[in-house]
């Protein structure tokens, strides 16, 4: 049956035949392997339009361009050379009011648009409330006034986080209701200066551990509020981390997550770490994540507002299917690093768990801040740049925005993610569909950590050799130092007296039991 002949139900490329697309969010690390996909699996797609600014002086149209040379596109610019000519950039900001459109743009997207995916989002935890009101939560609003417009319009697929329900230890796919009212929220942002919104930001947000996941449940809410009338899609994500195959092994462009952890254990800047080793890690390939936000817009786009009225919900979470803990993550990071070790490591790769804070904040100044003043006094006495406490303080700075995430635990209900992936219509399988059951983790992860040192280190594997030396090395230096640590913390024990102090009180012991 040729695709001409199939009806949009029993083919998601079908139903992307002819249709225009609207994208949020397609310069991040989700955007982009949507692009891909949708492009490479469905090239019957009319148009996508892609939100962008100009940055650093750079036009939009040339941000286009140095994005699409990433090796990400390397399969679809050999399989499709012409596959940019689908490609709009449209002038636009999530964080200006109305998306920063101008008329003519906003007028094309409400007479062509069919899909919306909204996947822009300010993901730093540390971020003012006004600006992650701005990202988060107007940018929300703004995107369902224009889909309210759009006449073509059959599925809006807004991307969420699993932990914008963080308040809750276990989330269902359900919207839940919040007492704060995010129009108030946004009037806020918008009139209350920036100094005093900051000091009343932790009571503002009560309960919530930091801006990003407070400003994401509230962009839940807006969706929900006119979801009466756009068809609807939440898509909560937990912790979106390197692609599984497609469209190369172990893609990815950031150092969020447990991938910069990996990243920063085998290059020996991580040392110490605290989070309850028996806690469980969510994580979610991009490119499963990616398959399923496209088959929930299928899905989505099936049913009209007036059949189906409600909103479409998904945590796209590993659950139980793939429970593994961050200590075991880190454990198969330091195992691959054996193997595959990346290039100049600065201190022989091993990371220490601890769960007490006190005992955390004494090792990080032990292992991490001492030695890192010492290694730069060593470089301005060279006269070279010190670099090392810099890297240190910004390691702190992820360690602790992570804490909350890797001291508590959640349990995500994953039922209808779990059905997107495994109910679709037979000529979609091999595209769309993923054995999730049967994911090697302990390989996925050796990919991840290839991935890393490719696409975000910039590594080449033909430097493996070198590198291997250097890491050998490296573990000499390190037991070496031990060594000559034990002996001069002995000395100085010895020297201020406390070990004949220990010896002269076993011996006080002994002569009292001798008597």
């Amino acid at each position: 049956m040729s695709v001409a002949t199939l009806k949009p139900e029993n083919s998601i490329p079908t139903f992307y035949v002819g249709r225009s697309i609207f994208i949020t969010g397609a310069t991040g690390f989700m955007g982009k392997v949507l692009i891909e996909k949708l492009l490479r699996s469905c090239p019957d797609i009319e148009n996508i339009f892609l939100l962008m600014r100009p940055k650093k002086g750079i036009s939009i149209d040339d941000r286009l361009r140095i994005m699409l040379s990433i090796p990400l596109f390397d399969r679809i610019r050999k399989e499709r050379p012409n596959f940019a000519d689908k490609l709009i950039p449209i002038t636009g900001d999530v964080a200006a009011e109305s998306l920063g459109l101008p008329p003519l743009e906003r007028k094309v997207l409400v007479e062509k648009v069919s899909v919306i995916f909204h996947v822009a989002a300010n993901v730093r935890f540390d971020d003012s409330l006004k600006n992650a009101t701005f990202v988060n939560t107007r940018s929300a609003r703004d995107v369902c006034i224009l889909g309210s417009q759009m006449k073509k319009l059959v599925a809006l697929v807004h991307v969420s986080t699993s932990y914008s329900q963080a308040d809750k230890p276990c989330v269902e796919e359900k919207i839940y209701p919040i007492n704060v009212d995010w129009k108030k929220t946004i009037r806020i942002a918008e009139n209350v200066d920036d100094h005093v919104l900051r000091t009343l930001t932790p009571k503002y947000m009560d309960s919530f551990p930091n801006t990003y996941t407070f400003t994401k449940r509230l962009a839940e809410q807006v969706i929900s509020d006119y979801s009466s009338t756009i068809p609807s899609v939440i898509f909560r994500p937990s912790i979106v981390i390197s692609s599984l195959v497609e469209p190369v092994e172990g893609w990815i462009d950031n150092f969020n997550g447990p991938v910069g952890m990996l990243v920063g254990g085998g290059k020996g800047v991580l040392r110490v770490i605290r989070l309850d080793s028996k806690i469980i890690s969510d994580f979610i390939p991009v490119d499963v994540a990616i398959k399923a936000m496209i088959i929930a817009s299928w899905k989505r786009g099936l049913q009209t507002i007036t059949r189906d009225s409600s909103i479409h919900v998904y945590n796209c979470c590993s659950a139980d299917v793939k429970a593994v803990s961050t200590s075991e993550v880190i454990e198969m990071g330091l195992k691959v690093n054996k193997e595959i070790p990346l290039d100049g490591v600065l201190w022989f790769p091993s990371v220490t768990i601890v769960k007490d804070k006190t005992l955390f904040y004494l090792m990080m100044l032990i292992y991490h801040l001492l030695p890192a003043y010492f290694i730069d006094g060593l470089l301005k006495a060279a006269g070279k740049k010190p670099m090392l406490v810099r890297i240190q303080r910004k390691v702190y700075n992820a360690i602790s925005s992570l804490e909350y995430f890797l001291m508590n635990v959640w349990k995500f209900k994953n039922k209808n993610f779990l059905d997107l992936l495994e109910n679709l219509p037979p000529n979609d399988v091999a595209d769309f569909g993923y054995a999730y059951f049967s994911l090697d983790i302990s390989e996925y992860f050796r990919n991840c950590i290839i991935g890393a040192k490719k696409y975000l280190l910039k590594e080449k594997m033909e430097n493996l050799k070198a590198s291997k030396i250097h890491y050998e090395r490296m573990r000499w230096v390190a037991r070496i130092f031990r060594g000559w640590s034990i002996i001069f913390i002995s000395w100085l024990l010895f020297k201020i007296g406390v070990v004949n102090y220990f010896f002269r009180t076993v011996q006080d012991i002994v002569d009292i039991f001798q008597a």
